[in-house]
């Protein structure tokens, strides 16, 4: 197993495999960072922050790619980033500008597969959620997979109100199928209570 050094950026938000999320960089440790990565010095790597820890982040992680980048209207450095590929953070050094380099292993990715059955309400679900929130919806253009369990169980990891290391717990399966059946039961649970 090859094992790879990664510049790692940390923050509160969850990016999977194949999700996007556009952050906010003012730190000028990190943009010095980011314009290594993008010189292709180093890959990149996503954690959720884990506070007080050594490495500052939870060791399962997403390798990403930067897709766009842009200036704010504060000055600061907007980056869209894209999870491509799960890793596990085996340690982290940080430089003296701060900066962490983690040493990271890669792990399988969730494989595809169709939705069926009563599943389909959560990729409905995903569906609306996008609707009344057009700025997430925005990041995707037209790359969305509502017919994908993997891609839909993921995308509902990285937006449900849950603890990280619950959210961890549930993307540490081998496959989707816990987070199809958690997400199945919250909808289920939200819409009996409505009605």
């Amino acid at each position: 197993m090859r094992t790879e050094e990664m510049a790692l950026l940390t923050h509160d938000t969850l990016l999977l495999p194949e999700g996007r999320l556009e952050i906010r960089v003012v730190d000028p440790a990190y943009l010095s960072i980011i314009a290594e990565v993008l010189k292709q010095h180093y890959p990149l790597v996503f954690g959720v922050s884990k506070a007080n820890s050594q490495p500052p982040c939870y060791e399962m992680a997403t390798q990403c790619e930067i897709i766009d980048f842009n200036q704010l209207d504060d000055d600061s450095l907007g980056i869209v980033l894209e999870g491509k590929q799960r890793v596990k953070i085996l340690s982290a050094a940080q430089r003296r500008d701060g900066v962490w380099i983690s040493r990271t292993l890669a792990c399988n990715n969730w494989q595809q597969e169709p939705i069926i059955g009563e599943f389909e309400l959560i990729s409905a679900a995903l569906e609306q959620f996008y609707e009344v929130n057009p700025d997430l919806f925005g990041l995707y253009e037209n790359d969305i997979h509502l017919e994908d369990a993997t891609w839909v169980s993921q995308r509902w990891l990285e937006v449900l109100p849950l603890y990280n290391k619950d959210k961890l717990r549930l993307m540490n399966q081998p496959n989707c199928h816990k987070t199809m059946n958690f997400v199945l039961e919250l909808i289920k649970s939200h819409a009996s209570a409505i009605s």
